[in-house]
Protein backbone atom coordinates (compact mmCIF):
# COMPACT_ATOMS: atom_id res chain seq x y z
CA UNK A 1 0.00 0.00 0.00
CA UNK A 2 3.09 2.36 0.73
CA UNK A 3 4.59 1.47 -2.39
CA UNK A 4 1.48 2.35 -4.45
CA UNK A 5 0.70 5.56 -2.61
CA UNK A 6 4.30 6.87 -3.32
CA UNK A 7 3.93 5.77 -7.13
CA UNK A 8 0.99 7.82 -7.13
CA UNK A 9 2.33 10.55 -6.04
CA UNK A 10 5.42 10.54 -8.14
CA UNK A 11 3.10 10.84 -11.07
CA UNK A 12 2.42 14.48 -10.35
CA UNK A 13 5.40 15.64 -9.59
CA UNK A 14 8.47 16.45 -11.50
CA UNK A 15 11.09 13.76 -12.09
CA UNK A 16 14.15 16.34 -10.75
CA UNK A 17 12.23 15.60 -7.39
CA UNK A 18 10.52 12.39 -7.47
CA UNK A 19 14.22 10.75 -8.48
CA UNK A 20 15.44 12.32 -5.12
CA UNK A 21 14.25 8.99 -3.28
CA UNK A 22 15.54 9.61 0.47
CA UNK A 23 16.99 6.24 0.90
CA UNK A 24 20.34 8.39 1.47
CA UNK A 25 18.44 10.38 4.57
CA UNK A 26 18.37 7.11 6.82
CA UNK A 27 21.40 9.18 8.61
CA UNK A 28 21.22 12.57 7.35
CA UNK A 29 24.39 14.60 7.19
CA UNK A 30 22.92 17.09 9.74
CA UNK A 31 25.62 19.42 10.20
CA UNK A 32 26.06 19.45 6.19
CA UNK A 33 22.32 20.57 6.29
CA UNK A 34 22.94 22.86 8.53
CA UNK A 35 25.58 24.56 7.05
CA UNK A 36 23.58 25.14 3.69
CA UNK A 37 20.37 26.38 5.54
CA UNK A 38 22.92 29.34 6.88
CA UNK A 39 22.63 30.38 3.64
CA UNK A 40 19.44 31.53 3.97
CA UNK A 41 19.02 34.64 6.23
CA UNK A 42 17.07 36.59 8.11
CA UNK A 43 15.09 36.77 11.59
CA UNK A 44 16.36 34.55 14.96
CA UNK A 45 16.23 32.54 17.72
CA UNK A 46 16.24 34.35 21.15
CA UNK A 47 16.37 32.34 24.58
CA UNK A 48 15.96 33.54 28.08
CA UNK A 49 16.46 31.32 30.91
CA UNK A 50 15.48 31.88 34.20
CA UNK A 51 16.98 30.10 37.21
CA UNK A 52 15.14 31.20 39.61
CA UNK A 53 11.96 30.44 38.43
CA UNK A 54 13.05 27.58 35.73
CA UNK A 55 11.24 28.79 33.14
CA UNK A 56 12.81 30.02 29.69
CA UNK A 57 10.97 31.55 27.02
CA UNK A 58 12.23 30.82 23.08
CA UNK A 59 11.17 33.68 21.21
CA UNK A 60 10.94 32.87 16.89
CA UNK A 61 11.60 36.73 15.97
CA UNK A 62 10.91 37.84 12.54
CA UNK A 63 7.55 39.65 12.90
CA UNK A 64 8.19 41.73 9.79
CA UNK A 65 7.32 38.12 7.83
CA UNK A 66 4.66 36.97 10.26
CA UNK A 67 7.76 35.54 12.44
CA UNK A 68 8.55 32.92 9.61
CA UNK A 69 11.19 30.54 10.15
CA UNK A 70 14.28 31.44 7.80
CA UNK A 71 17.27 28.94 7.30
CA UNK A 72 19.74 30.84 9.51
CA UNK A 73 16.47 30.41 11.98
CA UNK A 74 16.31 26.55 12.07
CA UNK A 75 19.93 26.43 12.63
CA UNK A 76 19.31 28.90 15.38
CA UNK A 77 16.79 26.80 16.79
CA UNK A 78 18.15 23.64 17.10
CA UNK A 79 21.40 25.32 19.07
CA UNK A 80 18.88 26.70 21.45
CA UNK A 81 17.73 23.26 21.90
CA UNK A 82 20.91 22.50 22.55
CA UNK A 83 21.56 25.01 25.49
CA UNK A 84 17.81 23.72 26.75
CA UNK A 85 18.86 19.90 26.88
CA UNK A 86 21.94 20.92 29.28
CA UNK A 87 20.21 23.44 31.69
CA UNK A 88 20.18 21.63 34.91
CA UNK A 89 17.52 24.38 36.55
CA UNK A 90 15.38 24.05 33.70
CA UNK A 91 11.63 22.76 34.46
CA UNK A 92 9.69 24.41 31.51
CA UNK A 93 9.88 26.26 28.35
CA UNK A 94 7.57 28.78 26.85
CA UNK A 95 7.74 28.50 22.72
CA UNK A 96 6.60 32.05 21.57
CA UNK A 97 6.91 34.31 18.33
CA UNK A 98 7.86 38.06 18.56
CA UNK A 99 5.06 41.03 19.09
CA UNK A 100 2.13 39.06 19.17
CA UNK A 101 2.21 36.54 16.58
CA UNK A 102 3.45 33.19 17.01
CA UNK A 103 4.94 31.87 13.23
CA UNK A 104 3.56 31.45 9.81
CA UNK A 105 5.44 28.50 8.69
CA UNK A 106 8.63 28.81 5.84
CA UNK A 107 9.93 32.42 5.42
CA UNK A 108 8.55 32.43 1.58
CA UNK A 109 11.78 34.00 0.32
CA UNK A 110 13.56 30.91 1.85
CA UNK A 111 10.69 28.65 0.39
CA UNK A 112 11.47 29.96 -3.09
CA UNK A 113 14.79 29.17 -3.73
CA UNK A 114 15.07 25.67 -1.45
CA UNK A 115 12.70 24.44 -3.58
CA UNK A 116 15.55 21.70 -4.62
CA UNK A 117 16.01 21.73 -0.65
CA UNK A 118 12.35 20.09 0.94
CA UNK A 119 13.82 16.70 1.63
CA UNK A 120 16.97 17.76 3.27
CA UNK A 121 15.03 20.86 5.42
CA UNK A 122 12.50 18.22 6.45
CA UNK A 123 15.15 16.23 7.68
CA UNK A 124 16.93 19.05 10.00
CA UNK A 125 13.98 20.23 11.29
CA UNK A 126 12.23 16.64 12.55
CA UNK A 127 15.63 16.19 14.06
CA UNK A 128 15.58 19.62 16.28
CA UNK A 129 11.38 19.32 16.67
CA UNK A 130 11.19 16.05 17.91
CA UNK A 131 14.22 16.53 20.51
CA UNK A 132 12.56 19.67 21.54
CA UNK A 133 9.74 17.49 21.95
CA UNK A 134 11.82 15.18 24.05
CA UNK A 135 13.19 18.33 26.23
CA UNK A 136 13.16 17.42 29.97
CA UNK A 137 11.56 20.56 30.44
CA UNK A 138 7.87 20.92 30.35
CA UNK A 139 7.00 23.02 27.12
CA UNK A 140 3.97 25.19 26.37
CA UNK A 141 3.50 27.13 22.49
CA UNK A 142 1.60 30.66 23.14
CA UNK A 143 -0.33 30.91 20.60
CA UNK A 144 -0.97 34.94 19.92
CA UNK A 145 -2.36 36.04 16.29
CA UNK A 146 -1.27 33.79 13.56
CA UNK A 147 -0.34 30.06 13.82
CA UNK A 148 -0.66 29.03 10.43
CA UNK A 149 1.14 25.91 8.42
CA UNK A 150 4.63 25.28 9.80
CA UNK A 151 3.45 27.58 12.83
CA UNK A 152 1.03 25.04 13.21
CA UNK A 153 3.44 22.08 13.24
CA UNK A 154 6.21 24.06 15.60
CA UNK A 155 3.16 24.37 17.95
CA UNK A 156 2.52 20.15 18.46
CA UNK A 157 6.48 20.09 19.04
CA UNK A 158 5.55 21.20 22.52
CA UNK A 159 3.69 19.56 25.61
CA UNK A 160 0.64 22.18 25.53
CA UNK A 161 -0.78 24.60 24.06
CA UNK A 162 -1.97 28.23 25.53
CA UNK A 163 -3.98 30.44 23.01
CA UNK A 164 -4.79 33.81 23.04
CA UNK A 165 -8.63 34.39 22.44
CA UNK A 166 -7.90 36.22 19.16
CA UNK A 167 -5.50 33.68 17.81
CA UNK A 168 -5.91 31.68 14.90
CA UNK A 169 -4.38 28.08 13.85
CA UNK A 170 -4.73 26.09 10.74
CA UNK A 171 -2.42 23.53 9.19
CA UNK A 172 -3.07 24.58 5.50
CA UNK A 173 -0.24 23.11 3.90
CA UNK A 174 -2.34 21.18 1.22
CA UNK A 175 -4.01 25.09 0.65
CA UNK A 176 -0.02 25.29 -0.07
CA UNK A 177 0.38 22.28 -2.08
CA UNK A 178 2.39 20.20 -0.19
CA UNK A 179 2.00 18.06 3.24
CA UNK A 180 3.75 18.51 7.00
CA UNK A 181 7.43 18.99 6.47
CA UNK A 182 8.38 19.29 10.18
CA UNK A 183 6.66 16.27 11.43
CA UNK A 184 2.96 17.28 12.12
CA UNK A 185 1.31 14.18 11.00
CA UNK A 186 3.49 12.21 13.19
CA UNK A 187 2.59 13.69 15.96
CA UNK A 188 -1.51 14.78 15.72
CA UNK A 189 -1.96 10.71 15.26
CA UNK A 190 -0.40 10.51 18.64
CA UNK A 191 -2.08 13.42 20.38
CA UNK A 192 -5.18 13.28 18.95
CA UNK A 193 -5.88 10.11 16.89
CA UNK A 194 -5.86 9.18 13.26
CA UNK A 195 -9.99 10.64 12.69
CA UNK A 196 -8.86 14.21 14.12
CA UNK A 197 -5.35 14.65 12.35
CA UNK A 198 -7.22 13.93 8.89
CA UNK A 199 -9.93 16.44 9.68
CA UNK A 200 -7.43 18.98 10.35
CA UNK A 201 -5.16 18.16 7.35
CA UNK A 202 -7.15 17.67 4.84
CA UNK A 203 -9.71 20.43 5.57
CA UNK A 204 -6.67 22.96 5.78
CA UNK A 205 -9.57 24.89 8.61
CA UNK A 206 -8.26 27.79 10.62
CA UNK A 207 -9.60 27.36 13.51
CA UNK A 208 -10.41 30.30 16.21
CA UNK A 209 -9.22 29.33 19.56
CA UNK A 210 -12.53 28.49 20.95
CA UNK A 211 -12.75 26.06 18.08
CA UNK A 212 -8.87 24.43 18.52
CA UNK A 213 -9.60 24.41 22.48
CA UNK A 214 -12.59 22.23 21.58
CA UNK A 215 -11.07 19.83 19.47
CA UNK A 216 -8.68 19.48 21.88
CA UNK A 217 -5.46 21.00 20.46
CA UNK A 218 -5.40 23.75 22.23
CA UNK A 219 -4.98 23.39 26.18
CA UNK A 220 -5.99 26.96 27.75
CA UNK A 221 -7.61 30.28 26.37
CA UNK A 222 -5.78 32.87 27.66
CA UNK A 223 -8.28 35.67 29.65
CA UNK A 224 -9.71 38.30 27.40
CA UNK A 225 -8.26 41.63 26.87
CA UNK A 226 -4.72 41.29 27.77
CA UNK A 227 -2.03 42.87 26.00
CA UNK A 228 0.75 40.89 24.62
CA UNK A 229 2.99 40.93 27.47
CA UNK A 230 0.66 40.46 29.97
CA UNK A 231 -0.33 37.19 28.14
CA UNK A 232 3.08 36.13 27.90
CA UNK A 233 3.13 36.82 32.03
CA UNK A 234 -0.43 34.91 32.53
CA UNK A 235 1.07 32.05 30.52
CA UNK A 236 4.03 31.99 32.84
CA UNK A 237 1.67 31.77 35.68
CA UNK A 238 -0.24 28.70 33.97
CA UNK A 239 2.92 27.07 33.40
CA UNK A 240 4.67 27.20 36.74
CA UNK A 241 1.25 26.70 38.95
CA UNK A 242 0.03 24.24 36.81
CA UNK A 243 3.64 22.16 36.01
CA UNK A 244 6.76 23.56 37.00
CA UNK A 245 6.05 23.83 40.97
CA UNK A 246 8.32 21.47 41.92
CA UNK A 247 11.94 20.16 42.01
CA UNK A 248 13.78 20.98 38.88
CA UNK A 249 15.81 17.21 39.32
CA UNK A 250 12.42 15.68 39.71
CA UNK A 251 10.27 17.43 37.09
CA UNK A 252 12.98 16.41 34.82
CA UNK A 253 13.00 13.01 35.75
CA UNK A 254 9.22 12.69 35.38
CA UNK A 255 9.60 14.13 31.99
CA UNK A 256 12.27 11.83 30.76
CA UNK A 257 10.04 9.01 31.91
CA UNK A 258 7.39 9.70 29.92
CA UNK A 259 9.83 10.60 27.02
CA UNK A 260 10.83 7.10 27.31
CA UNK A 261 7.56 5.37 27.34
CA UNK A 262 6.32 7.39 24.37
CA UNK A 263 9.41 6.54 22.26
CA UNK A 264 8.98 2.69 22.60
CA UNK A 265 6.72 3.00 20.10
CA UNK A 266 8.57 3.24 16.44
CA UNK A 267 8.00 6.56 15.15
CA UNK A 268 10.59 6.30 13.13
CA UNK A 269 9.23 4.77 9.92
CA UNK A 270 6.42 6.73 10.39
CA UNK A 271 8.28 10.18 10.57
CA UNK A 272 10.42 8.39 7.99
CA UNK A 273 7.27 8.09 5.57
CA UNK A 274 6.07 11.65 6.09
CA UNK A 275 9.35 12.99 5.19
CA UNK A 276 9.31 11.17 1.98
CA UNK A 277 5.72 12.30 1.10
CA UNK A 278 6.30 15.99 1.87
CA UNK A 279 9.77 15.38 -0.39
CA UNK A 280 7.54 14.38 -3.61
CA UNK A 281 5.20 17.61 -3.13
CA UNK A 282 7.87 19.99 -2.16
CA UNK A 283 8.86 22.06 -5.28
CA UNK A 284 6.07 20.30 -7.44
CA UNK A 285 3.57 21.98 -9.56
CA UNK A 286 0.76 22.53 -6.98
CA UNK A 287 3.11 24.11 -4.30
CA UNK A 288 4.02 26.65 -6.76
CA UNK A 289 0.83 27.19 -8.22
CA UNK A 290 0.33 28.01 -5.18
CA UNK A 291 3.31 30.35 -4.40
CA UNK A 292 2.37 32.27 -7.79
CA UNK A 293 -1.05 32.47 -6.87
CA UNK A 294 -0.05 34.61 -3.34
CA UNK A 295 -2.50 33.08 -1.09
CA UNK A 296 -3.44 35.47 1.73
CA UNK A 297 -5.08 32.92 5.14
CA UNK A 298 -7.30 35.33 6.36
Amino acid sequence: MITWILKGVSRCTPHKVTSRLLSTFHQPDLKAIAKELENFPGGSIDLTKDNETGIAVMVINNPDKRNSLSGKMMVEMSEKVDQLEQWAQGKGLILMGKDGSFCSGGDLAFVKKALHYGAEMAAFQHHTLTRLHNLPLISVALLQGHTLGGGAELSTACDFRVMSTSGKIGFVQVKMGITTGWGATTRLVSLLGRKKALQFLSSAKIMSAQEAHQEGLVDHILQNSLSHNEELEACKQWLGLNYCNYDSNLLQAVKALIVHCDSSKDTSKSLKYERDVFAQFWGGPAQKAALAAKIKHN
